[in-house]
């Protein structure tokens, strides 16, 4: 039995699209540092104006996905990395967002075979946010981590053959994998 890994070496033909909403940007721009350093520690050349890291702003959340899909399909990347992040307020607006920026992230991954990192933090407060950018810990660095993990392992997996996307028009994929096709 064979057994795949994802690694944190070998980063330097790696390229990554970083999609990040601008909304809740005192959070974002922490998470965005930590995702950086993570890269920039492992190898990776985060400089904008180089070829390894390519930087997509959006207006929020909401707009992440779409980005996040387009960076995917254009198979210009190893990963694409997503930053948000949405806050609980007064009103079921963050239910709406929250849950579509999840699926939507979702989707981008499965209707395109690359790893689609889910980097959006979903809080109840401010300071659970800013806890979770920084204060305690900065998630921002995990997110960068799971992309290196997922691309090295993604490589591995697509050196055993053929990839089953490439096989199937985008909508064909997306019933396969629902399992709405037979």
């Amino acid at each position: 039995m064979t057994v795949f890994e994802g690694t944190f070496t070998q980063t330097e033909s790696l390229r990554f699209a970083i999609v990040i909403g601008r909304f809740n940007d005192l959070v974002v721009n922490k998470l965005l540092e930590g995702c950086q350093d993570c890269l920039k520690r492992h190898g990776v050349d985060i400089n904008p104006h180089g070829n390894q890291v390519d930087f997509y702003w959006v207006p929020g959340c909401f707009e992440i996905p779409l980005i996040a899909r387009q960076a995917a399909l254009s198979r210009r990347y190893d990963a694409v990395i997503c930053l948000g992040a949405v806050i609980r307020g007064q009103t079921p607006h963050f239910d709406f967002v929250a849950g579509e920026v999840s699926k939507g992230i979702a989707a981008a991954a499965f209707q395109s075979g690359v790893p689609v990192i889910f980097g959006v933090v979903t809080t109840d407060t401010m300071q659970q946010a800013l806890e979770r950018a920084g204060i305690k810990s900065n998630l921002g660095w995990n997110y960068a981590m799971n992309a290196l993990e997922m691309s090295t392992l993604m490589r591995q997996v697509n050196a055993l053959g053929v990839n089953s996307y490439d096989q199937l028009p985008v909508s064909a994929a997306v019933e396969v994998l629902s399992g709405d096709r037979p």
